[in-house]
Order: C-alpha cells, then sequence, then structure tokens
C-alpha cells in the first residue's frame, strides 16, 4: 500500500507537478503491473488501499486516472524532469 496521500484524480497539467513528483513511484508500479497484466481490481487494492468490491467506481477511476497519467508521463512529462531546474 502507499502511504503518500493521493488524489482520485491526478491533477492534468501541461507540465509535470508537484504531484507527480511525489508520485512517480506509484505511475511506476502502475506501468509495470499493466506490463504483468495484473489485474486492476488487485493493483488499486494494493497500490492504492481501496477495496474494489465496496467502492467500484471509485476504484476504477482512481486506477484508471494515475494510469493515464503515469502512460503521459512516458510519452511526454518525463521531458520536463530532464530538462535544468532555477535555483
Amino acid at each position: 500500500m502507499n502511504n503518500a496521500p493521493f488524489q482520485d484524480r491526478p491533477p492534468i497539467t501541461d507540465r509535470v507537478n508537484a504531484y507527480d513528483e511525489k508520485h512517480l513511484a506509484i505511475y511506476v508500479r502502475l506501468l509495470m503491473a499493466e506490463e504483468e497484466g495484473a489485474d486492476w481490481r488487485e493493483v488499486v487494492s494494493v497500490i492504492f488501499g481501496l477495496d474494489p468490491t465496496r467502492e467500484p467506481d471509485r476504484a476504477k477511476n482512481v486506477h484508471d486516472s494515475h494510469l493515464a497519467r503515469a502512460r503521459w508521463m512516458v510519452e511526454a512529462g518525463y521531458q520536463d524532469l530532464l530538462e535544468p531546474r532555477m535555483q
């Protein structure tokens, strides 16, 4: 289970945001689970600590929205992490 607080949907911005940076490990775990063919119900239970039987709509929304953001990070967002930061 993840100890970092999470929102039901990650904030969607054109650049990597603080939420993304704080939840990179979750994004990686979601992508790995998808690659392994894991059932989304097990994934949301393990990563987010949600019970998909008690809260099926919320659990599915949390899983799908975070997985979508994880895919965005792989496709485009990672570039923001490679840019030098202003001090």
